[in-house]
């Protein structure tokens, strides 16, 4: 199976002025009423007890909803590419935001709408949109919400919705035990991230954005401002921007990173004087070529990370309508 994405070019060709125009008209003048929800199944009993509310509230909203599960990594971005040939005003990504990244892959050059249904750890993108957390809220959305054109990055050849690290962060995902995030939840990455303090071998990054030169301990490529749920990474990072807010992260070592981690929590970490955010289109980032790189919160690949900002890359299905702000 070939995951790669199209090239720039490619999308410019697909993406046509009819099919973005189309994708807006279904989400200001009809409902969306034949909806394919691509669905991690992994989730659990709890998320799967919720989809089904959501389903049901989609058919009291005269949905008619088809609902394709995963069974391995890769299947959502495989459904998602197969639905762009069907007949369907959505396809909907059930799951966490890896669920999601597969499917926005999938949907790469297509103007299919994207909705989601957040059934992960982070949920980093239901967040960024403000989507309703009832079951009846979200199917409101999915059915009735507004589809917009938003930007998003190609990273190595992947497309990303909030986010590309290097540097502690791509450590943590890439080490990140499946079966503890599984039951821990977020609870997961604190455990796994303390073990992390010690182990990551602290590193420096040569950073290029726009032709610029920098250094870091770490970085984050931000398209949207939330990072790991609803904690501020770069707090003028926008899905409507045409470009990145780059975060460099000046300080190694363990403490460092806490502190980092603090200041995140307490949305101040643009506030530290040894962390720089700086804005651009293109960012290469550059180091041991063993060191991985994270997307969305998965592994993609490793080093060099070239990542570059797409205007208007997905129509995105949202709570929240900046079109009409």
């Amino acid at each position: 199976m070939d995951l790669r994405a199209p090239s720039l070019t490619e999308m410019s060709n697909i993406r046509t002025s009819d099919e973005r125009r189309d994708a807006i008209a279904g989400g200001e003048g009809r409902l969306r009423k034949r909806v394919l929800i691509i669905c991690n199944p992994a989730a659990g009993s709890a998320s799967a007890k919720r989809m089904g509310r959501i389903i049901k509230h989609l058919a009291l909203l005269g949905a008619m909803t088809t609902v394709r599960r995963t069974a391995r990594p890769g299947d959502a971005e495989r459904l998602a590419q197969e639905a762009c040939g069907e007949r369907f005003d959505v396809v909907v990504a059930a799951g966490g935001d890896g669920t999601i990244n597969e499917v926005v892959n999938g949907l790469a050059g297509s103007a299919m709408p994207l909705a989601v249904i957040p059934l992960g750890t982070a949920n980093v993108l239901a967040a960024e949109i403000r989507l309703p957390t009832t079951a009846h809220g979200i199917a409101e959305t999915v059915v009735r919400g507004p589809a917009r054109p938003v930007s998003v990055g190609i990273a190595n050849g992947r497309r990303f919705v909030m986010m590309a690290g290097v540097g502690f962060d791509a450590y943590l995902v890439a080490h990140l035990n499946p079966w503890l995030k599984r039951q821990l939840g977020k609870l997961s990455f604190v455990l796994e991230g303390a073990v992390a303090l010690v182990r990551f071998p602290y590193h420096r990054y040569r950073v290029t954005v726009d032709n610029r030169s920098y250094e870091a301990a770490s970085v984050v490529v931000a398209n949207g401002h939330y990072y790991g749920g609803r904690f501020t990474c770069a707090p003028d990072a926008s899905l409507d921007a045409d470009s990145f807010e780059v975060c460099l992260f000046l300080r190694s070592g363990p403490l460092a990173v806490m502190r980092y981690g603090l200041a995140m929590a307490m949305g101040r970490l643009h506030r530290l004087k040894d962390v720089r955010i700086v804005r651009g289109r293109c960012v290469r980032v550059e180091g041991a070529t063993t060191e991985p790189v994270q997307c969305d919160g998965e592994v993609a690949g490793h080093l060099p990370l070239v990542a570059t900002a797409v205007s208007g890359g997905l129509t995105l299905v949202r709570a929240d309508d900046p079109g009409h702000a």
